[in-house]
């Protein structure tokens, strides 16, 4: 029912922390995903979350202001990071497999400032040439338009608990916490919507579904 909900796109959440805000020029040093899942009430719930550390790529720039403000030290011993295409390949897998199990025909990035997570992803896919991405090259759903509408707020801390959602400041701006996060709070205004308007117009039958009857 989920690929019916999103016109055949399997919504997936994610976060990156990066070495700077250049995605052509900067290190990308974290990658989190939550795959989201839909109930039988049609609710949307976070299912799965994938994550690693990623290895600077061959002469990225490493801002210390970025380092500061994220606290990743990129050459730490034991952060176990992964080289770019290892790490797209780690978290692109499941999410495949998730768009194939869901008879979804893509995923689509679901991100706080989505374009930014998006332009990393896509420079890193650039970079190492990998052929698999599973996500759409440039559509997102962004949870800062949908927060501003649900909430009136734009800020991922102040939307979340907005939401009515716990947040712990310590823990914010490690990739998997934010993403986690953001699967809350993108589950959150989508399922209020479902409960308010208690109508499900995704799975009417469409005008070629009656031409095929």
């Amino acid at each position: 029912m989920i690929g019916q909900r999103f016109r055949g796109y399997l919504p997936v959440v994610v976060d990156v922390e990066t070495a700077g805000f250049n995605a052509d020029t900067d290190a990308l040093l974290e990658i989190a995903a939550v795959i989201v899942r839909m109930d039988d009430d049609g609710m949307l719930h976070p299912a799965r979350t994938i994550s690693c550390h990623v290895t600077p790529f061959e002469g990225a720039n490493l801002d210390p202001k970025a380092l500061a403000f994220n606290g990743i030290d990129p050459f730490h011993p034991f952060r176990e990071a992964l080289g770019e295409r290892d790490a797209l390949e780690h978290v692109f897998k499941p999410i495949r497999e998730a768009v194939k199990a869901s008879a979804c025909k893509r995923a689509i990035l679901v991100g706080h400032n989505a374009f930014f997570d998006l332009g990393f992803i896509n420079a890193a896919v650039a970079r190492t040439a990998y052929k698999r991405n599973p996500f759409h090259p440039f559509s997102t759903f962004d949870t800062v338009t949908l927060a501003a509408m649900a909430y009136g707020q734009t800020v991922l801390a102040r939307s979340v608990i907005a939401a009515g959602l716990p947040w712990d400041a310590g823990a914010a701006h490690s990739a998997i916490y934010d993403t986690e996060k953001t699967a809350q709070l993108f589950c959150s205004v989508m399922n209020q919507w479902q409960a308010a308007t208690q109508q499900r117009p995704w799975a009417a039958p469409t005008l070629a579904d009656e031409v095929s009857r």
